[in-house]
């Protein structure tokens, strides 16, 4: 059950839409219709929605899980999506006249240094003082996207400073796309993103003492000699690291240009997508695909049917509460039976 668990929540998800959609005088049918058509009923559609959509959802989900993983609730990831857009758009603009073999290493990776210079603080007040990372990782959410404001209405607003973003990033800073669609290789970094962290957390001693401070800290420190506050400070640098890449990505293969409201709730989405993977690596692929999916019928059931994008959290939420109450009931009667 518990491997099957996300499909038919999945199922349970989309029958639960239906029947509201029928009850507030919708019709469903033509509503799922466009949910699907949206997400899946063409290549563009496909590539240009659904997997472009999951990719930020992928990249910050793996962070999310490594910070987990690792025992640290890491809820700040939006604010370090947007860390490493704006530090990829800085160097984006600078490196202008730069091959793309200088031009897009440079932003990717100053991208995923802002990422993890983000989550500095928290980690600091972690270890300093105490200070619960879920809290000020959260706060900075807050600060990031007011940062975000300021760049693009000063020092990064475009040459004409009339709109409130800024100018295109060099075309060598650009991520390369498939031909005809808005598909780019960030989806490939994702992909190696995931493999990597599965050997990482399978294949290596120290994702093996990753999992053991996540699974109990104390017990690491005394039976296994492991320094737990270590790990959970580099997990969340990790992970603030993963975020800011995802930021860095969606700037150099979607948007080229920073602008507020870059991420539509990506920081939080991803939590869901790595909950629902039960931390696993591979699992986040298949999870953030499908959030993808969701969120882009969302925009074809809105357009086509008359049906609020926000419907789709219907969906998304059920999903979540179901897999949670499979996993309690499993782990009751696992307890049960070793009593």
């Amino acid at each position: 059950m518990a491997a099957r668990a996300p499909l038919l929540a999945t199922l349970f998800g989309v029958l639960l839409l239906a029947a509201g959609l029928q009850l507030a005088g919708y019709d469903a049918v033509a509503a799922l219709g466009a949910l699907w058509r949206g997400a899946f009923g063409s290549w563009y559609a496909l590539s240009s929605a659904t997997l472009v959509r999951a990719i930020p959802l992928i990249i910050i989900g793996l962070g999310i899980a490594l910070a987990f993983r690792g025992g640290a609730l890491n809820i700040g990831a939006e604010g370090q999506f947007y860390a490493g857009a704006i530090a990829a758009t800085w160097v984006g603009l600078h490196v202008v006249g730069r091959p793309a073999a200088v031009a897009l290493p440079a932003v990717l990776a100053a991208a995923l240094l802002a990422g993890a210079a983000w989550v500095v603080v928290p980690v600091w007040l972690q270890l300093r003082y105490g200070v619960l990372e879920v809290i000020s990782t959260l706060l900075l959410n807050f600060v990031a996207a007011s940062l975000v404001s300021l760049m693009v209405q000063g020092p990064l607003q475009e040459s004409r400073h009339i709109y409130p973003q800024s100018d295109p990033i060099a075309v060598t800073a650009r991520l390369p796309a498939v031909p005809g669609t808005r598909l780019h290789a960030g989806l490939v970094l994702a992909l190696l993103a995931a493999a990597a962290l599965w050997y990482v957390f399978a294949r290596t001693l120290w994702g093996f003492r990753l999992r053991a401070v996540g699974a109990g800290p104390r017990a690491a420190a005394i039976s296994g000699q492991i320094d737990a506050r270590r790990m959970t400070a580099v997990a969340l640098l990790g992970s603030g690291a993963l975020a800011g890449l995802a930021g860095g990505i969606e700037v150099s293969g979607v948007s080229y240009a920073l602008f507020q409201n870059l991420s539509p709730g990506y920081g939080f989405t991803a939590i869901a997508v790595a909950l629902l993977a039960r931390l696993q690596p591979l699992g986040v692929v298949a999870t953030g695909l499908l959030f993808g999916a969701l969120e882009a019928g969302a925009g074809a059931m809105q357009r086509e049917a008359g049906v609020p994008a926000v419907a789709v959290y219907v969906v998304e939420a059920v999903v979540i509460l179901v897999v949670l109450l499979a996993d309690s009931a499993n782990r009751q009667r696992m307890v049960r039976a070793a009593v």
